[in-house]
């Protein structure tokens, strides 16, 4: 599985019969109904893999808003630290601006305070729906804490600075043992798949921030033999993702490159809505979709529940490798082997070329895997 390999395995002996204890945050606009979906996938897993999941669901956004006062209650975070995996619905982030009433961006939060330094983005095309430039399967490998997100770089405030009412400064932070963590984390990942690795940079005008991380990657690339390796200029990297996506395996890249390379290659693929999306430290990962809230389109039961359900996938797998269980592992592999048959089939909603609302594309999806 593609995010089981970031962290390396801890010796907690798993005992048969445990429970996955995972937290539930559904969010803003789309997100109850694609987080309802992803749900009745993860109960139909469970019973087929008998996975013992326990599903604890909590408000955050503007629903936790409304009942408490903030978008994130201050002993949430202590339960998703007690908990296996926690799943991030879309959250209006946008909105929420002023943490002293409140506002807190859930995403960030549990990111920075569970330090989820890796954002693993898989794209790859799916028979019966082909890319728009051929097939191809790969994955972008985005370090998640620092680099030119001013909500990441400091420890009190924020990295962009208003010096007039005409003037802003945004400051970058590049850190060595941020670089060499995610260099790591992004070759174990390729020493898994193909065995190829690219890194995306822009060395020639960043000489010394993104001239650091690239020599760290090279240097951590050393350490995998056989691992083949070259780096492309984020520029030219549009153009040659564009042109041949399939010629890439794993990408590494700082926060920003990767994220607007990632929702590129999503796309690419077919839609934003068929990327999955995991955010992975040493300790917890929290599964979240790749796109937004859309709130012009919630509550009308057409949003695409896919990009969740495959994150959800992707936390399974996490869970099981650091577990050493591998019905967690194997029920992973038969979500996306069902998210691909539905897509094959046409049993999606309308975004990917199907005709099913957002509780019937995940129930099909469901139904699939109990069938197996």
């Amino acid at each position: 599985m593609l995010a089981c390999i970031v962290c390396a395995k801890i010796s907690r002996r798993f005992r048969k019969g445990i429970i996955m204890h995972i937290v539930v945050l559904p969010g803003d606009g789309i997100g109850p109904e694609i987080t309802a979906a992803t749900s009745g996938v993860l109960r139909a897993a469970s019973e087929r893999f008998q996975l013992n999941l326990r599903l604890e669901e909590h408000a955050v956004g503007h629903a936790s808003l409304k009942l408490a006062g903030t978008t994130v209650r201050p002993e949430l975070l202590d339960i998703v630290r007690a908990a296996d995996g926690l799943i991030l619905g879309p959250t209006a982030t946008f909105d929420f601006k002023d943490e002293a009433h409140g506002e807190i961006n859930p995403s960030r939060h549990f990111r920075k305070n569970l330090d989820l330094y890796a954002n693993i983005r898989p794209a790859r095309t799916y028979a019966g729906r082909p890319g728009r430039l051929g097939d191809f399967d790969l994955v972008v490998v985005r370090e998640n804490t620092e680099g030119f997100y001013a909500d990441r770089n400091m420890e009190q405030g924020n990295g962009e600075l208003l010096v007039t009412s005409d003037v802003v400064i945004s400051l970058r932070r590049i850190t060595r043992a941020c670089c060499e963590r995610i260099a790591h984390a992004a070759c174990r990942l390729a020493m898994k798949r193909r065995k190829h690795l690219t890194i995306v940079h822009k060395a020639n005008v960043l000489k010394i921030g993104d001239g650091m991380f690239l020599d760290i990657c090279r240097a951590a690339a050393n350490a995998y033999p056989g691992l083949a390796v070259d780096d492309i200029l984020v520029d030219a990297m549009m153009a040659h993702v564009v042109r041949s996506p399939d010629r890439f395996d794993v990408i590494v890249a700082t926060n920003m490159f990767g994220d607007i390379l990632s929702d590129l290659t999503a796309e690419l693929s077919g839609s934003l809505g068929l990327g999955g999306s995991l955010n992975v430290g040493d300790r917890y990962a929290m599964a979240q979709a790749a796109h937004g809230s859309a709130p012009d389109i919630a509550g009308q039961d057409v949003a695409n529940p896919v990009s969740l359900i495959l994150s959800t996938a992707l936390l399974l797998a996490w869970h099981g490798e650091r577990s050493g269980a591998v019905r967690y592992e194997e029920a992973a592999r038969a979500i996306e082997t069902a998210v691909a048959k539905a897509l094959g089939a046409g049993r999606a909603t309308r975004d990917v070329g199907g005709k099913l609302g957002t509780i019937a594309a995940g129930a099909a999806i469901a139904e699939i895997l109990e069938a197996e």
